[in-house]
């Protein structure tokens, strides 16, 4: 597996469990943490837009 397609599952499953713990601290009431939950998935979708732009030229595998 390559480093870009490593990033990419990284990235995928590190968004999905900010949100879901996002949305899970907002259930329970806290929302400080939710709000932090969020900003952490926006910075990680972030980090993978910049790393994709940084390894165009290399394929996926």
């Amino acid at each position: 597996m390559s480093l870009k397609a490593f990033h990419l599952i990284f990235v995928t499953l590190l968004t999905a469990l900010c949100f879901g713990c996002a949305a899970w601290a907002f259930n329970a009431g806290s929302t400080e943490w939710g709000v932090a939950g969020i900003a952490a998935g926006i910075l990680v979708i972030l980090y993978g837009i910049y790393f994709l732009k940084k390894l165009k030229r290399i394929s996926y595998l």
